[in-house]
């Protein structure tokens, strides 16, 4: 007997007007929805507020400087925070995108495919490849042309919203586990970026603040061992958490990955019991005439269904449309605006810091993401899952090459130069546009061959 994953409800329940067959709920609505679930939506939207944040920073530039060099000043307390409007949207708002990926890192270890080793070893290897391809790829141009070594970590990062849109403008022309290995990668590519940060863009310690941040952690701990389940006090202490770490020098951005990885991989009541004591309460509403107590009861069987579900998996759901439709954009508008010119385009693609990325993310990614793991299968034996073949995953490589956000974050971090950063962000903007490219074509340029 085949059993529905969803509960269906009734036709003659009344239904939401976002639920209705109005004419503009069928047209409009539904179809909006739809795209927002995908991640074609979340990477169209922060590519549309990327081409904004260009032709605004080349239309109106002293506008666009002057609005995100606007000082923001917050006073907790007797201590005063002063940040440019720029730095909070890449030291607050990033901390929110960061804990979506470390949410999502931890939800691929306890239930995903990194739980399974076995299947986890090759997209490992292939994401340890690719970084150390595209960082080696920078060095090596830079060390030859006598360029900025600080930029070695840009090209190391993926941009998962836009390879994984990439990805699905090819549809099933690709094998179907193409998008898990893919996935995995950039796990994996997030975690180590994430640590890539952490230890080697920490400024000028402080121990006093850093304690701070300790303590802070520990009281999240010290909340989850008594069972304080409320939201209002973690995010009292994720406040002061972020305000601790900022202080310390270690980059803000670590608060939000340090709060994923405390937040509770499971349920705090067990699903089958729970969905026994809910099925035993629902049969009792069903007899019961008392409309008091059918309200008391749906209100607990609804209590202990959201109880049945994990911290983690609640958390993503509720904050990764944010992080995708709002952070990233902001993100983006911040960030990627940089004057387009003859002179910074050709240093964008002759100059050692601008070469250095491109080649990395276009040239040193993909390599290495085959050498390493092609290495890996012949020494220990490890295969490829289903359909996937070694030109399956040599046509998807390319992808791994659009750093976008991460890329252009870490390089706000490496060059304290602004002409550098505009020149890097130019040349990530080049480079993930290229990779795009290249790894779509290859992708279709295999299944034409397949076909024949």
């Amino acid at each position: 007997m085949n059993r529905s994953s969803e509960v269906t409800q009734p036709r003659e329940f009344p239904r939401p007007w976002s639920r209705s067959d109005r004419p503009v709920v069928r047209r409009f609505v539904r179809p909006l929805e739809r795209f927002v679930s995908q991640e074609a939506g979340s990477g169209a939207v922060l590519m549309a507020a990327a081409v904004l944040a260009l032709a605004w920073a080349n239309a109106a530039p002293e506008s666009y400087q002057d609005l995100w060099h606007t000082e923001v000043t917050a006073t907790v307390g007797g201590a005063e925070l002063h940040l440019e409007l720029r730095e909070v949207v890449n030291d607050l708002l990033m901390a929110v995108f960061f804990y979506v990926v470390a949410v999502e890192v931890k939800r691929e270890f306890v239930f995903g495919a990194l739980r399974d080793r076995s299947y986890a070893a090759l997209p490992i290897a292939a994401a340890f490849g690719t970084m150390v391809g595209a960082a080696f790829t920078y060095a090596a141009v830079n060390v030859i042309a006598d360029g900025n070594m600080d930029g070695w970590a840009i090209p190391i990062a993926t941009d998962i919203a836009f390879a994984l849109a990439a990805l699905g403008l090819v549809g099933r022309r690709a094998p179907a586990e193409l998008r898990t290995f893919l996935l995995t990668l950039a796990v994996v590519d997030d975690l180590a970026t994430i640590a890539v940060i952490a230890i080697f863009f920490a400024e000028g310690l402080s121990l006093a603040w850093l304690a701070g941040s300790l303590l802070a952690l520990a009281s999240v701990f010290v909340m989850r061992r008594v069972g304080v389940r409320a939201l209002t006090p973690y995010v009292g202490v994720a406040a002061l958490l972020w305000i601790a770490v900022h202080e310390s020098g270690v980059h803000a951005t670590i608060a939000g990955v340090a709060l994923a990885f405390l937040t509770p991989a499971r349920s705090f009541y067990p699903r089958q019991r729970t969905g026994e004591v809910i099925a035993h309460q629902l049969s009792d509403l069903v007899a019961e005439t008392d409309e008091e107590v059918n309200e008391a009861t749906m209100g607990e069987v609804s209590r202990l269904s959201r109880e049945s579900v994990a911290p983690l998996i609640r958390m993503e759901h509720a904050i990764h449309p944010w992080s995708a439709y709002v952070v990233l954009p902001i993100f983006a508008l911040a960030n990627a605006g940089v004057e387009v010119t003859p002179a910074g385009l050709g240093d964008a693609i002759t100059g050692p810091v601008g070469l250095g990325i491109l080649l990395g993310l276009v040239v040193g990614a993909p390599i290495g993401g085959i050498l390493l793991p092609l290495t890996v299968a012949r020494l220990t034996g490890a295969t490829l899952p289903g359909a996937l073949d070694w030109a399956a995953i040599a046509a998807m490589a390319p992808l791994k090459g659009i750093g976008f956000t991460v890329a252009i974050f870490i390089s706000i971090l490496a060059f304290d130069d602004e002409a550098l950063q505009a020149q890097a962000t130019l040349s990530i903007l080049l480079a993930s546009l290229l990779a795009g490219l290249i790894g779509i074509g290859s992708l279709l340029l295999r299944h034409r061959r397949l076909a024949r």
